[in-house]
């Protein structure tokens, strides 16, 4: 453990990079926006390796845990703390910041400043919601990082941008709304206390908690999203400029999971095992029924998008048959889809870039003329259709197992994703990548440049090692994963 404030270097390091990119004024300065927030996204990232390098896994207490009095007379704290379950989404998140500001070095030539500064500003934002401790602090993070997202598809996003950002704000706003009406209610119960952990520890009677149960599914399965409040993300993730893509599907879809764990499940145990099986049916509805629609998409976006809902749908699966291997399989499931969501939406990007079209029909015979770039595209849709030695297999398979110690039946469903997540993602890389050239524009495509090459490495790097050895991610969760469920287990009434 260390004296440093980590996590608050972690969400304002960022922050205030974004804000000294924003003072370089007109694209005039665009070189040196676009040197600066590299920086601060490559300083943003360092401050969260000590996160991991100090982390104690033998405790499932919060670490690294920093208190400060916020607003005293309503008892409003500036509390943060990570465990197990958070530390990883805060480096991924940064991590992933990183890669958005070099997907857009070259690509975005207006308004460079403000572009680059959005995303930096977001990622101190989603940071916040990951450390968060204090539930108005935790609310303040959640409905503040819509705005940079909201203006990162409105400004720099397709020709239905507008309608994609204001659907986006609308769905996610509306959600929170409830949950923010929950927060209320519990901070009356506990005796004046925001407190997320005091919140843990309420003794609430059944009818209370089904309602603040319903309240936050609704809030988070906007956020997820799951079926049927899923339809604003293939809308925001089409219209949406590469990086947007990116950072939505990485890392924006993973609050709302993340609030199923640090909310609902353990705020609420009794309501939770009550409508298990509602969020089980839901998310066996995204795994199996999307995966379908996945599979006609004819927009490259479009078919990426419908399958971050249904690998969602495995994530909340996981959490809701209450065993650590379905749990810590979700988790492990949430970090890969970070990297393999990230990855797919970057090769589309690259291809975008070239040709200005994401319709499959559009391509045919790329390996001809871009085969590095076919070789990562390839690895990239093998990890979304959970090839084993990828990290798209790691998580899934530990959700399956649970599920089948939960319910044959389940599990035997949500295996099916395994079939149908195979025919989407390798449907679309043969149309784009296999056969003859198709036209004169795949003709006159060049190969990745040094650029894109680098961080689709990275990449790769990342989920062939998850894949191969995922140790040091499970080891970290493990014992917090083991306190949730044993918390979870007791019932309060």
């Amino acid at each position: 453990m260390t004296d440093i404030p980590l996590l608050s270097l972690a969400i304002w390091a960022p922050i205030l990079g974004g804000l000294l990119v924003l003072a370089t004024g007109s694209d005039r300065n665009a070189p040196l926006a676009r040197m600066l927030a590299l920086a601060a996204a490559v300083v943003g990232f360092v401050v969260t390796i000590p996160l991991y390098t100090g982390f104690d896994t033998t405790t499932s207490a919060m670490q690294f845990v920093e208190l400060g009095s916020w607003v005293p007379r309503f008892n409003i704290n500036y509390h943060l703390g990570v465990d197990g379950i958070s530390v990883w989404f805060v480096i991924l998140n940064a991590f992933i910041t990183i890669m958005v500001v070099m997907a857009g070095w070259k690509v975005i030539e207006d308004r460079v400043a403000q572009y680059m500064a959005a995303f930096l500003i977001m990622s101190g934002l989603m940071n916040g919601i990951f450390s968060a401790l204090d539930g108005v602090l935790f609310y303040v993070f959640f409905e503040a990082s819509l705005i940079p997202m909201y203006l990162i598809i409105g400004v720099w996003g397709g020709p239905n941008r507008v309608y994609a950002a204001i659907k986006f704000f609308l769905y996610t706003l509306l959600g929170s709304l409830l949950m923010l009406i929950a927060l209320l209610y519990l901070f009356m119960q506990s005796g004046g206390s925001f407190s997320i952990l005091d919140w843990h520890q309420l003794p609430l009677p059944m009818e209370p908690q089904v309602l603040i149960f319903l309240a936050f599914l609704i809030a988070f399965g906007v956020k997820v999203p799951m079926w049927p409040v899923h339809t604003w993300l293939p809308d925001a993730h089409v219209e949406a400029p590469t990086g947007g893509s990116v950072v939505l599907a990485a890392i924006a879809l993973k609050l709302g999971a993340y609030g199923f764990l640090r909310f609902s499940l353990p705020i609420v145990p009794d309501a939770a095992h009550e409508l298990a099986w509602l969020v089980i049916t839901l998310s066996l509805i995204a795994v199996v029924y999307i995966g379908f629609v996945a599979l006609v998409q004819a927009d490259m976006k479009k078919l990426v998008a419908y399958s971050s809902i249904s690998h969602m749908g495995f994530v909340t699966l996981g959490f809701f048959i209450f065993n650590p291997l379905g749990v810590e399989g979700a988790l492990v499931q949430m970090i890969s889809h970070g990297f393999v969501s990230g990855a797919m939406f970057l090769c589309i990007g690259v291809l975008y870039d070239r040709v200005h079209s994401r319709q499959i029909a559009d391509y045919g015979g790329v390996v001809h003329t871009m085969p590095k770039f076919a070789a990562f595209f390839m690895l990239f849709a093998m990890a979304n259709s959970g090839l084993p030695a990828t990290s798209g297999f790691v998580g899934e398979f530990m959700v399956v197992l649970g599920a089948v110690q939960y319910n044959f039946w389940i599990g035997f469903i949500a295996a099916t994703t395994l079939i149908v997540g195979a025919a989407y993602s390798l449907w679309m890389y043969k149309r784009v990548v296999f056969g003859k050239v198709a036209n004169k524009h795949v003709a006159e495509l060049e190969d990745l440049s040094g650029r894109e090459f680098a961080f689709l490495a990275i990449l790769a790097f990342c989920v062939l090692a998850m894949g191969l050895y995922p140790y040091p991610f499970t080891e970290v969760m493990h014992a917090s994963v083991n306190e949730l469920l044993r918390h979870v287990a007791v019932s309060k009434l």
